[in-house]
């Protein structure tokens, strides 16, 4: 089970990245002042839509490369990976943090980094890792 304490870590860890409260306020980080990850908690519509499937932990939203990688996740495991309509549309996946494993997590926020990351940043911390 992942926790805030994670996603802090393993965010902060990653070349440029800021955290930098949400317009609501709520922890966000991001790459060059683009959002790659942040506190998502559900909001009345996002309740409405969901009804008795709407999870009670706490929810990450993750911006993904593309649509393809976004319906990928939703099919890979709903158990820990959903959206709401808000997000139709949008290369973004909700997670239920307490069901997501760290290991999983650290995968998601740097594909995450790299998806919002300027092309030659990414590409050198790409090369660096290896």
């Amino acid at each position: 089970m992942a926790t805030w304490d994670d996603v802090r870590r393993i965010a902060l860890a990653l070349p440029e990245t800021t955290e930098r409260g949400s317009h609501d306020h709520l922890p966000a980080w991001r790459v060059r002042d683009k959002p790659f990850v942040w506190e998502r908690p559900l909001r009345r519509a996002d309740l409405d839509a969901l009804g008795d499937a709407a999870p009670d932990g706490p929810v990450l939203g993750v911006r993904v490369p593309d649509l393809g990688a976004k319906e990928a996740l939703l099919a890979d495991d709903p158990t820990v990976y959903f959206t709401t309509p808000h997000f139709d549309g949008y290369p973004a996946v909700l997670v239920r943090l307490d069901r997501v494993d760290v290991a999983e997590l650290a995968e998601l926020i740097t594909e995450a980094w790299c998806a919002r990351a300027p092309k030659r940043l990414a590409a050198a911390h790409r090369a660096e890792i290896r």
